[in-house]
């Protein structure tokens, strides 16, 4: 059968795309191998933040006595909390198979898409042609070549928010984004949680500053971290789970109940037969794009993280805004250069935009640094929440953010402001002047801002 477009893949870039183009009056065929939503919905963004919100609440019911309340006996009901989320994506899926039954010339094929030639699909017994293919078809947990792993019962990202059993000790292999933010919210459910990194610093995209200070305070709930450890083998030993680590100073073992993976993520395009299409794929299997998303075989665009780069939601949703733009409204956008805010949701959480300071000094770049603790900031003190800190890198040529990082309770939601600033090209001294409502954290802003000074 022909279309208009075809879109593989119901992730947050394949979502918008199918709504707009069939609300112009195209015939769309939507591909789904699983649940409608992509990776977000279904096992990343909308699950782990509702598991993260009740992690949040354990921790601060068990904690209250801090800020001068007493409570009773703390237990968390794992099974309840799983059934939260599920309800949640649930929902989620729902509206979107709404929207999809609402449009007649929208069709969903549930399956694998297999790419026969450059523009027809096979899916099933069924064979679809269109002029213009979307891929996105999201990625998958790495999962690593460990001798032993394979034969261990180990846990991914999706398959540890189906436990309804409390994990005695959670070994997270990864100190990543994903092992930080799962390592976190067991340990706040009651879990003892060791964390094996092969870095010496967790999260090793960041800055040092940043990812010591919130090494500390997961340290300061309990968390034990393994840095700089080669896992050599795995193995399940009396029931437990047991690494055997080369590299780390101690131990040379570490056991525990239950096993997380977080290793990192790889596309999902093995299966998709891109070699009869003639798209081309680097070496970790991402399909390589211009500015504008196409791929080398004119008529195919890759979407979201199958192409590689920042594996955001928001990236993905941006992607669909620039596809939709330059073929519907004739526009000319490009993924060049775009500024990218994101955030560890680990409490505190790291908000983080631009560059870090480590990537301008890589570019050579003469800088200006402000940094300043939470400690300083008056709303910060009186919630006693202190962890963390405010960092902006400045180009000392024209006083422009580079790149700011925020530690800090809600540090997800303020590094947006900055964001704004960057998108605008104005220079950083436009928010020495400005007005902030008090008392908020944002209010930290102002000292961060006359803590900015040129550095060697």
């Amino acid at each position: 059968m022909k279309y208009d477009a075809i879109v593989i893949g119901s992730g947050q870039a394949g979502n918008p795309l199918i709504y707009k183009l069939a609300d112009k009056g195209w015939t769309v065929a939507l591909i789904e191998k699983e649940h409608l939503g992509g990776t977000c919905i279904n096992t990343g963004c909308t699950p782990t933040k509702t598991m993260v919100m009740r992690a949040q609440v354990a921790y601060y019911a068990r904690n209250a006595a801090r800020w001068g309340v007493h409570t009773g006996e703390v237990r968390v009901d794992l099974p309840a909390i799983v059934a939260q989320k599920d309800r949640v994506v649930q929902s989620f899926r729902s509206g979107l198979q709404r929207k999809v039954d609402s449009r007649e010339n929208l069709h969903l094929y549930r399956g694998q898409a297999r790419f026969t030639g450059p523009h027809r699909i096979a899916v099933g017994d069924k064979v679809l042609e269109s002029d213009k293919i979307f891929i996105n078809t999201g990625t998958r947990p790495t999962i690593p070549g460990i001798p032993g792993l394979a034969a261990v019962p180990y846990l991914t990202n999706a398959s540890i928010m189906e436990l309804h059993e409390l994990p005695e000790h959670l070994i997270v292999l990864g100190g990543g984004y994903i092992g930080l933010e799962f390592g976190q919210m067991f340990r706040r459910f009651g879990s003892r949680v060791t964390v094996v990194h092969a870095h010496e610093q967790i999260l090793p995209r960041e800055d040092g500053d940043a990812a010591q200070e919130l090494q500390k305070t997961l340290e300061s709930e309990g968390i034990n971290f393994v840095l700089n450890a080669r896992t050599t083998s795995v193995k399940t030993s009396n029931g437990q789970v047991v690494l055997t680590l080369d590299g780390a100073s101690s131990p040379t073992d570490v056991r525990g109940s239950y096993l997380l993976v977080a290793t990192g993520r790889e596309p999902n395009t093995a299966d998709l037969g891109l070699d009869k299409a003639g798209v081309q794929i680097d070496s970790k299997g991402f399909i390589r794009v211009n500015g504008r998303l196409e791929t080398n075989v004119p008529g195919i665009w890759a979407l979201g993280d199958v192409k590689g780069g920042p594996a955001f939601t928001h990236i993905s949703y941006n992607d669909f805004q620039i596809v939709y733009a330059n073929l519907m409204e004739g526009r000319n956008l490009t993924i060049e250069n775009r500024i990218v805010p994101y955030s560890v949701f680990t409490d505190p959480q790291l908000g983080r935009v631009g560059m870090t300071e480590k990537e301008a000094r890589q570019q050579g770049k003469k800088l200006k640094i402000g940094k300043i603790p939470m400690s300083s900031v008056a709303r910060a003190i009186e919630r006693d929440e202190t962890a963390g800190l405010m960092k902006l890198v400045v180009d000392a040529a024209n006083d422009r953010i580079l790149g700011a990082a925020i530690l800090a309770t809600e540090g997800g939601e303020l590094i947006q402001m900055l964001g704004t600033l960057m998108l605008a090209g104005l220079p950083y001294t436009l928010l020495k002047g400005a007005v902030y409502i008090h008392p908020t954290l944002a209010e930290g802003f102002f000292a961060l801002m006359e803590s900015v000074q040129p550095v060697d």
